[in-house]
């Protein structure tokens, strides 16, 4: 069993940035991708970016691109997601997914393990 504990969340104004971080711990998987999640009041659970083990590949959602980035610090069992220029349609609870497999998925489904999740709220 993996435990995920996300962290990084706050109030930040329109242009903003803030870094998540996603501690993983229990029965880490041997080589895993993790990727971000978010979920807004009243909609889907949509991906955000996902990356590999060694941090290899990485992928974004269209949305974020060029504004947001992933990394991994296998040392610390710690993912990251770097937001810049935040915007107002950011605000979501942002949640961190970890899978058995090496390989980036972009769907919820796929992944095994999930955090409590960290609210990010971006005002404009």
């Amino acid at each position: 069993q993996v435990q995920l504990v996300e962290s990084g969340g706050g109030l930040v104004q329109a242009g903003g940035s803030l870094r998540l971080s996603c501690v993983a711990s229990g029965r880490t998987f041997g080589s895993a991708a993790m990727g971000w999640f978010r979920q807004a009041p009243g909609k889907e659970r949509e991906f955000v970016a996902g990356i590999s083990w060694n941090g290899g590949s990485t992928y974004y959602a269209e949305s974020v691109k060029g504004r947001f980035t992933i990394s991994w610090n296998n040392a610390k069992n710690t993912v990251y997601l770097q937001m810049n220029r935040l915007k107002p349609e950011d605000t979501a609870v942002y949640c961190c997914g970890a899978r058995r497999s090496a390989l980036v998925r972009t769907t919820a489904s796929d992944f095994d393990s999930w955090g409590q999740g960290t609210q990010v709220t971006v005002s404009s």
